[in-house]
């Protein structure tokens, strides 16, 4: 049964190795305390914040996964697929604007959560920074409403991926066969730990981005005339059927969908936790996030509403929002009359619906495991085995997966269009409290006596970034709010189909609200004071001043073109 090594110490077989990695890794858990005088609950923050200080996840994660995850972590249907019915409504002057308003949202949100991420590579990060910096109500809702939003993705992504199998063969073959075999994959990768996501998000987003590049490459291609018909079509769509549709509303509507297009952009402040150095990965991936703003979606939707009227029909066609019937990239190619490469798309298509099933079980996982670090959530959900994989967690995540068999059932309409509303809005709280939460700690930091050049990393926004973020998160809840409640064409429509939209467009605020409420009552948490704050745990680097001092010294003698380069890569 044994092996020997020289030392007459015994080996382990592979089996047993594998067996014993899925047991507990011992570490401390805080507990919540009662008061003895009134009884009442009280919620222990500072044992919260140790607790994700003190997790352990595996560190596994290494600078090229982290900046492959900034850069086409969050390139899914959204951008492929998604973009086709904002095209429809809005036109492709809305298109452009909203993807780059809601782009610059982004940028500054995710500079913010880079700053406090490289400080403190926590677990939870967002969630727990929201317990840490604001209120303990509001993280344990913050925490609930993003593992909820990536629970029921799952589900939605493995019958989005299917869709795209019937594009070859038509269904041919049961819808439920490509479920099973797409949710095994998507187990099998996280059971490999952190180091399993990484690597296949590695090899998902260069695949994504090559799709992307090449696609940019192509439109201007054709746009100029260069397609096989010959054809110079300029600004032609622009001037008609013309450059907006349905006017504000049209463009309201539109910011939507580029909210979710932009979804999961924040995972690599939660990859921070278990990445081997944040403080050199983290900054250098989200300074990333600025070109994949810019190129990969204002420059190629530019492209996709030169070469794509609005008024196709093909684009509201699509039966699912990962359909590449319904996908404005596909339609380009289709109307240039190439061959082959509307497979090639779809096979992309199918890729990106993968990567972001993948990430759901990754952030899912992540994000119970840190809320029962914290006692937000059952303790079963915080176990952690040897390999530092959240066991229950990625668990509980797939088999909520097993929701993708409704694909045959006759009410899979209304399931699907009811856990879509669940995810919709969840990300636009995430960001919206992740520059909160910023903002918050620079006035606590300062307060402290702190400066910060202490900082390891600071965002190139600045604090007035996360005003401007946390104003434009604020923005887009009231657009979606008025364009829930009376979407285009609402004269036509019943007071029961208008209510029944506005709950579908915004659900996520009541599932804040069903967390929040109770849970403030419950324990009648406050907001914590600024110099209050824990400022301190989490902190990796303990001797972090001389470390930012040596590497300041070292910066100094780059000749300029070196440090003008880092500070943009």
């Amino acid at each position: 049964m044994y092996d020997n090594y020289d030392d007459g110490a015994p080996k382990q077989t592979f089996v047993q190795r594998f067996v014993d990695s899925f047991k507990p890794e011992p570490s401390s858990r805080p507990a919540r305390v009662e008061n003895t005088q009134t009884g009442a609950k009280v919620y222990d923050v500072e044992a919260a914040v140790a607790a994700t200080s003190q997790s352990p996840l595996a560190r596994k994660l290494k600078g090229r996964h982290l900046q492959m995850i900034a850069i086409g972590g969050s390139i899914g249907t959204g951008l492929f697929v998604g973009s086709g019915q904002a095209l429809a409504n809005g036109g492709p002057a809305s298109l452009v604007i909203a993807f780059t308003i809601v782009g610059i949202m982004l940028f500054c949100t995710v500079q913010a959560l880079g700053e406090l991420a490289t400080l403190y590579p926590v677990a939870g990060s967002f969630s727990a920074y929201s317990t840490r910096f604001l209120c303990p109500s509001w993280g344990y809702a913050m925490g609930w409403n993003y593992a909820l939003q990536w629970l029921v993705v799952l589900p939605l992504e493995i019958v989005a991926a299917t869709l795209t199998i019937e594009f070859w063969n038509h269904g041919s073959i049961n819808n439920d066969a490509w479920v099973a075999i797409f949710l095994v994959l998507i187990l099998t990768i996280n059971l490999f730990g952190v180091k399993g996501y990484g690597e296949a998000e590695f090899v998902f987003s260069i695949i994504k981005v090559v799709a992307v590049v090449g696609f940019i490459i192509l439109g201007v291609i054709l746009d100029i005339g260069g397609g096989p018909g010959g054809a110079y079509i300029g600004g032609k769509y622009w001037r008609n059927p013309g450059a907006f549709n349905n006017g504000f509303k049209g463009l309201c509507s539109t910011f939507v969908t580029a909210a979710f297009a932009f979804a999961g952009t924040e995972l690599v402040g939660l990859a921070a936790a278990e990445t081997l150095n944040p403080r050199k990965s983290l900054p250098r991936a989200t300074k990333q996030v600025f070109w994949r703003i810019t190129l990969f979606y204002i420059i190629s939707l530019t492209l996709v509403g030169l070469l794509v009227p609005y008024t196709d029909p093909r684009l509201l066609n699509g039966d699912n929002d990962a359909d590449a019937k319904a996908s404005p990239f596909v339609i380009a190619i289709q109307n240039a009359g190439i061959k082959g490469l509307p497979s090639v798309m779809n096979g992309v298509i199918m890729i990106a619906v993968l990567s972001v099933g993948n990430s759901s079980i990754y952030g899912s996982s992540r994000t119970l495991a840190a809320l029962a670090e914290q006692k937000q959530a059952p303790r079963i959900l915080g176990y952690i085995d040897r390999k530092g994989r959240p066991l229950v967690g990625i668990l509980l995540a797939s088999l909520l997966g097993f929701l993708a068999f409704l694909a045959g059932s006759s009410k899979q309409t209304d399931v699907f269009r009811w856990m879509i509303a669940v995810s919709g809005l969840s990300s636009v709280f995430t960001w919206g409290s992740i520059c909160l939460a910023h903002i918050r700690f620079r006035k606590a930091w300062l307060l402290q006596g702190h400066t910060l050049s202490e900082l390891a990393f600071r965002s190139q926004c600045g604090v007035y970034g996360s005003w401007v973020g946390l104003i434009l998160n604020i923005l887009v809840l009231i657009a979606q709010f008025w364009t829930g409640f009376a979407p285009v064409g609402w004269e036509q429509m019943t007071a029961a189909a208008r209510t029944s939209n506005w709950f579908q467009d915004y659900l996520a605020l009541p599932i804040v609200l069903a967390f929040y409420i109770p849970h403030k009552l419950y324990f009648r948490t406050k907001v914590v004071r600024t110099h209050n704050m824990d400022l301190h745990s989490g902190i990796r680097e303990l001797n972090l001043t001389e470390l930012l001092a040596e590497e300041e010294r070292e910066r100094q003698s780059w000749p300029r073109w070196k440090r003008i380069w880092h500070m943009f890569c």
